[in-house]
């Protein structure tokens, strides 16, 4: 029989954990909300420090008998080094939010020029050339006109979903390009870098016509420059579906492309699996239905209105919008007919595609790895951090890995005999063409952008090449023509930007914690037993 005096082992146990000290307690919580949030935001500081030999090396993939792998790729060290994110931004989410929060972009400005194609349509085209970039005491060099008998390489840049010239990442691309002794041209998409859509014509994820009338009128007013392209994220994919659709009439000698989402099928299901995809995905969807007020006239008349304003997803804004602006069946429909990947074998120009297996946006199940490399003309170059367009490195995060492997393939490809030749268009192989365009480029269109343009484009099926119908008007700086539209842009997308940035600091917050009770917390004095 017990004896009640006997005190319960329970008791005995909560009076032991009472004498141990509560901030031990919260050194443990904190610990275990460290290796929560370590794994959730997919940290890999302790995998590079430990496994940096391994971990960090650029994996390329290409054909055996490649003549841009031996004869570029293989002299560009860059690509045959190693690719270590900045410590402090070790998490591929921490590299996407802070990319889009500031990023570090070099300070200077662009000259503008505005392209107007025949369809009435507006584009701004930003220039940065190499006397543009500022000397050491921060004043530009003599901003000279671009001759006409201009030999200087031109790369021309084609940004992401709603992205626009004053982007961070582009800043860094356009910068570091022209340092290089390049000019650099960014074409903004229709509606976006504060000018006022000006016809019914917008891009979509799948509209390649501006890329081809730009290059085309680029060629025209430069015939001694080569022409190279860079695109990234949807502008990646864009490229990539052009250069299939051109094969070797293209005027392009080389191309780039950059976390390109390849199939927009397979993107979809990925960025709503989980979580932390799901964020994303709902951030934009605010920058979308940003965009769709701006044009609500619009949208009233071809579109769902009121199924846009309750989207909750890309998938639910295209349902509403896309498929009923776009005559698409159905949601499906629109994204195999826009993925690039179905172009990838036609591709026939010396292309070098850059991923990271851990991007939050564009995931690396998309890749079409089979068809990279049964094509000789293309290199794909994957690593295993980076983000979404990110890939900081250093301690300072100063600069992104991807430019600086971007211009040393281009640098290395310009001085090769590598470069593509532009094979002559027969007479009326151009009419050919647009019969074979599969029904994306045959409008009306949808305008779907990543801070969340969205409109409708009709162009007749007789609707000829624009570079007969050009006007260009040339300005110094971004102006913004609708100012008011403008600002509602910007006050719209903040809540997507912010949204990102919980991500962040929610992420953030338990290391934040231990370095303050670091630096803050009050040595304790030990105390000492007195002698009787």
């Amino acid at each position: 029989m017990d004896d009640p005096t006997t005190p319960s082992p329970y008791d005995l146990l909560f009076e032991g954990l009472w004498l141990i000290p509560i901030r031990h307690y919260l050194y443990a919580l904190i610990l275990i909300w460290t290796v929560f949030f370590y794994n959730f935001v997919e940290f890999h500081f302790l995998g590079d420090a430990v496994l940096q030999y391994f971990r960090g090396r650029v994996n390329l993939i290409y054909h055996p008998d490649s003549p841009i792998y031996h004869g570029v790729v293989s002299r560009c060290r860059s690509l045959h080094g190693r690719y270590v994110a900045t410590p402090w931004l070790a998490s591929p989410h921490l590299q996407t939010c802070f990319l889009n929060f500031h990023g570090l972009p070099p300070v200077f400005t662009y000259t503008r020029k505005l392209f107007r194609a025949s369809d009435g349509g507006t584009i701004a085209l930003d220039w940065l050339t190499n006397s543009h970039v500022p000397v050491a005491d921060g004043d530009p060099h003599n901003q000279n006109e671009i001759s006409k008998e201009d030999t200087t390489p031109i790369a021309v840049v084609i940004p992401g979903l709603t992205s626009d010239s004053s982007s961070a990442y582009l800043k860094h691309l356009a910068y570091n390009t022209a340092k290089s002794g390049w000019n650099v041209v960014i074409s903004n998409h229709r509606g976006l870098g504060g000018i006022s859509v000006t016809s019914d014509c917008f891009y979509n994820a799948g509209w390649t016509e501006d890329v081809r009338v730009v290059l085309d009128h680029l060629q025209h007013e430069f015939p001694m420059a080569p022409l190279f392209a860079i695109g990234t994220s949807i502008g990646a994919n864009i490229l990539v579906k052009y250069l299939g659709e051109e094969g070797e009439k293209t005027p392009l000698r080389g191309a780039v492309a950059i976390c390109s989402p390849w199939d927009l099928l397979i993107g979809d299901r990925f960025i709503s699996r989980k979580f932390k995809q799901r964020l994303y995905d709902r951030a934009l969807t605010i920058g979308l239905q940003g965009y769709a007020q701006l044009h609500e006239p619009q949208y009233t008349r071809l579109a769902n209105w009121e199924g846009i304003k309750k989207s909750r997803s890309i998938r639910d804004f295209d349902n509403h919008a896309t498929c009923h602006v776009g005559k698409f069946e159905t949601v499906d429909t629109f994204y195999r007919k826009s993925s690039s990947t179905q172009y990838v074998g036609n591709v026939a120009v010396p292309l070098l595609c850059i991923s990271a297996l851990d991007d939050p946006l564009c995931t690396k199940e998309a890749i079409p790895w089979e068809e990279c490399r049964a094509n000789k003309n293309i290199v794909l170059v994957t690593t295993n951090h980076g983000g979404h367009l990110a890939f900081f490195e250093g301690l300072t995060a100063s600069s992104l890995w991807w430019v600086r492997a971007t211009n040393e393939f281009l640098g290395a490809l310009s001085c090769s005999r590598y470069m593509h030749i532009q094979k002559i268009q027969e007479s009326g192989s151009s009419g050919s063409r647009k019969q074979e365009e599969p029904s994306i480029n045959q409008g009306p269109y949808l305008n779907i952008g990543e801070d969340g343009l969205v409109a409708a484009v009709n162009l007749e099926e007789n609707t000829t090449r624009s570079k007969d119908a050009t006007q260009v008007l040339k300005q110094r700086g971004p102006k913004v023509k609708d100012k008011r539209s403008f600002n509602v842009l910007c006050r719209q997308t903040k809540r997507s930007i912010w949204l990102l940035g919980y991500i962040g600091m929610v992420t953030g917050f338990p290391l934040v914690g231990m370095l303050m009770n670091y630096l803050f917390r009050k040595k304790q004095r030990p105390i000492t037993a007195s002698k009787s």
